[in-house]
C-alpha cells in the first residue's frame, strides 16, 4: 500500500505535472488518514488558486424570455405563451459566462464532499466555505458522471486539467456507483488494481519525461515482424503497445510496468517469474527493429509489495532486467531509484 504522502507525487506525475511547491508545503504539514482527505486538500488548493486567478469564461447557451430579439427565436414556446402580442419572445443565445462545464463539475464535486461523513469536520467546513466563494452564475452539476463524460474529450490546459483529474479520481473512489441524489460512499482507491495499474504506468512514463533529458520518452506501437499468405490475415494479430519506451542514439529501453502484489508466483514449491509478463516483453524485444549502434534493452518494473526483486538476463541477445521499486520509501529515494534504473 503506497503511503498517502507519496500519493501526491504519484498523482502529479501520472497527470503529467511537476509537484507544486505550495501544494507540497500544504500536504506536508497535514496528517492524512484516508486518500480522500488528500484528494480533497488538493481540490481545495487548486480551486482556491483558480478562483484567485479568475474562473475561465466561455460562451454558454442561454434560453430566456426577452423584450427584444436576440440569437434564435424559439417559436413553439413563444407562440404557446402568446408572447408576440406583448412584444416578447423566447430566445436562445450564446453569452460569455463562468458557468462552464468544468466550473459546474468542480462545484458539484465540492457539494458531494461537503456532505461526506468520510472527511474530518474541519475539512468539510473548508469545503462548504469554498463553495460559497463561487459566482452565483455557476450551477453545480446535477450529474457528476455526465459532466465528466462531457469533459474527457476536451484538451484542457495544465491547471484546469489538474482540477478535472482530481474530480475524476474523487468520483472513481465512490462505491459501488454513487447515488448522486445522496451522499457518496468512498473507498481507498489504492485497492483498485486496475485504476492503480493505469496510474502507475502513467506515473513512470511521465516521471522520465519530466525528470531526465538523456532519453526521448514515448509509448510506441511495435509492428509484428510477420508474414502471411493473405495480407488481410495480419490484421488479426494483437497490437503491441509499449507502456514506456526510452530512446537515445545509443540505447533503446522498453520498460513495461506491472502493478501486481508480487513479481514472483509459487509453482511446485518454487518461486517463478510471471510468465505472461515475460513473454510479452520478449515479444516486444524480438519484434523491435534495431538501429545501428543502438542497444535494445527490456525492463519489467513492479512495485515492491510482498517482496523485492532485481534479476538480470540476456534473452534473445538483449539485456533484460526484472526489478521492483519500493513506493513506501521517502520520495527522494523513489526518484533516485527510478533515475538509476535507466542509468541516469
Amino acid at each position: 500500500m503506497i503511503p498517502i504522502q507519496n500519493l501526491y507525487y504519484l498523482l502529479c506525475y501520472a497527470w503529467n505535472r511537476l509537484p507544486d511547491l505550495g501544494e507540497l508545503q500544504t500536504t506536508a504539514t497535514e496528517e492524512f488518514h484516508r486518500p480522500l482527505e488528500l484528494l480533497t486538500r488538493l481540490l481545495l488548493t487548486a480551486t482556491r488558486r483558480q478562483l484567485r486567478q479568475g474562473l475561465p469564461v466561455a460562451y454558454v447557451e442561454q434560453v430566456a424570455e426577452l423584450p427584444e430579439l436576440r440569437g434564435r427565436v424559439q417559436l413553439a414556446p413563444t407562440l404557446s405563451r402568446d408572447l408576440l402580442r406583448r412584444g416578447r419572445a423566447v430566445c436562445t443565445f450564446d453569452e460569455l459566462s463562468t458557468n462552464t462545464p468544468l466550473a459546474q463539475l468542480v462545484l458539484g464535486t465540492l457539494e458531494q464532499l461537503g456532505r461526506s461523513r468520510h472527511l474530518p469536520p474541519a475539512l468539510r467546513q473548508e469545503v462548504r466555505a469554498l463553495r460559497r466563494r463561487f459566482p452565483a452564475a455557476v450551477v453545480p452539476a446535477v450529474s457528476v458522471a455526465a459532466a465528466l463524460r462531457g469533459l474527457r474529450c476536451q484538451r484542457l490546459p495544465g491547471s484546469l486539467a489538474f482540477l478535472l483529474n482530481v474530480c475524476e479520481l474523487i468520483y472513481q473512489s465512490a462505491l459501488p456507483n454513487p447515488d448522486e441524489t445522496g451522499p457518496f460512499r468512498f473507498r481507498d482507491f489504492r485497492r483498485d488494481e486496475v485504476l492503480m495499474a493505469r496510474l502507475f504506468e502513467q506515473f513512470v512514463r511521465n516521471f522520465y519525461r519530466l525528470e531526465q533529458r538523456r532519453f526521448r520518452v514515448l509509448s510506441e506501437t511495435i509492428q509484428w515482424q510477420a508474414a502471411a499468405e493473405q495480407a488481410t490475415d495480419l490484421a488479426f494479430l494483437p497490437a503491441m503497445i509499449t507502456d514506456t519506451t526510452l530512446e537515445s542514439p545509443t540505447r533503446k529501453i522498453i520498460l513495461d510496468t506491472k502493478y501486481y502484489a508480487a513479481a514472483l508466483r509459487p509453482r511446485y514449491d518454487q518461486q517463478k517469474l510471471l510468465a505472461p509478463h515475460l513473454y510479452q516483453l520478449y515479444a516486444y524485444l524480438q519484434n523491435q527493429p534495431t538501429q545501428p549502434q543502438q542497444q535494445l534493452e527490456g525492463i519489467l518494473l513492479y512495485p515492491a509489495a510482498t517482496q523485492t526483486l532485481d534479476v538480470r538476463y540476456t534473452l534473445g541477445g538483449h539485456p533484460v532486467r526484472i526489478v521492483t521499486i519500493n513506493l513506501a520509501q521517502p520520495w527522494s529515494q523513489i526518484a533516485a531509484d527510478l533515475l538509476a534504473l535507466v542509468g541516469e
